[in-house]
């Protein structure tokens, strides 16, 4: 049943638990305000008072300690599962302590996950909707596969309506990191159009919208794209930014050179090419993309 923050606030003002409320919980946070009440898990003690400057209640707590997650049984009615898994290992104990706190209360009716398209591994370039089965080609992938899955039999065990969010590239001007002028301005070399993959994206405001739609509307136990409309190879996506930001394009060079030249993180990147159906993020969950392409975002 989907909530409903249309009606008076004293009726019905339902909660969310965000963990992992980074810059884009915190988008979700902004788009939220006086719609929902929000708490927070956060490791840190000290990040609490931004937290409450957000209007966010914070709750501390360590996904790496299951101890500390006693409290978050039966606080909220949804909840918005950012956090990544663990750096190594093919499992995500994260998530699975998470859920096992949530289960020992009946409140908590719906969960989205950001998850991410690696799970999907290489696929050649092709264009596929969520009916792909996924071939994680490292354990970075690999533990989100466990999520997911965690995630899913959570929610047929308890009747929880569990969505999973595939999200590829974030970007954004205002987010750390988030516009890609830095890696231009630098000459970091991108591979030559006959070397190239495909690489999907969506705008940090876009995928917290993303969130908050499939709070509303996501179906149970259902795997959604959340990417733009855009099909670019990666080059031409470094090309486009240079473009609008004066900048000179970036050399191009072959595939064994970067295998020279690039860091091993870079290269897992660039062996895997797809393309993302985005279908259901417009149909399901009736999202329109306020920034539909990386041009409209950039």
């Amino acid at each position: 049943m989907p909530f409903r923050p249309d009606l008076p606030t004293r009726f019905k003002r339902p909660t969310l638990l965000i963990v992992g409320c980074g810059d884009v919980g915190q988008r979700v946070v902004r788009l939220l305000q006086g719609r929902w009440r929000v708490l927070a898990l956060t490791s840190s003690p000290a990040r609490a008072p931004a937290l409450r400057a957000l209007g966010v209640r914070p709750l501390v707590g360590n996904l790496d300690e299951a101890a500390t997650l006693g409290r978050l049984a039966g606080l909220a009615d949804a909840v918005l599962h950012l956090a990544p898994p663990p750096g190594q290992g093919e499992n995500d104990p994260r998530t699975a302590a998470l859920l096992a706190a949530l289960a020992r209360s009946p409140r908590v009716r719906r969960i989205v996950y950001g998850s991410t398209s690696g799970v999907y591994g290489d696929a050649g370039g092709a264009r596929f909707d969520e009916t792909r089965a996924a071939a994680p080609a490292s354990d970075r992938a690999r533990r989100r596969v466990d999520a997911e899955a965690r995630l899913r039999l959570h929610g047929r065990r308890f009747g929880v309506a569990v969505t999973i969010l595939r999200i590829p590239g974030i970007y954004a001007p205002d987010r750390p990191g988030g516009h890609p002028r830095e890696r231009v301005a630098r000459g970091t070399p991108v591979l030559r159009a006959e070397d190239d993959v495909y690489t999907n994206h969506i705008h940090a405001d876009d995928l917290a919208r993303a969130c908050i739609a499939a709070l509303h509307r996501g179906l149970p136990q259902r795997i959604v794209h959340a990417s733009d409309d855009t099909e670019l190879k990666m080059g031409d996506y470094f090309d486009l930014a240079a473009d609008l930001c004066g900048l000179p394009r970036p050399p191009r060079i072959t595939r064994d050179e970067a295998r020279q030249q690039l860091p091993a993180m870079q290269m897992s990147f660039l062996s895997e090419s797809r393309r993302l159906d985005n279908r259901r993020l417009r149909e399901e969950l009736r999202l329109r993309l306020r920034y539909p392409t990386v041009r409209d975002g950039l």
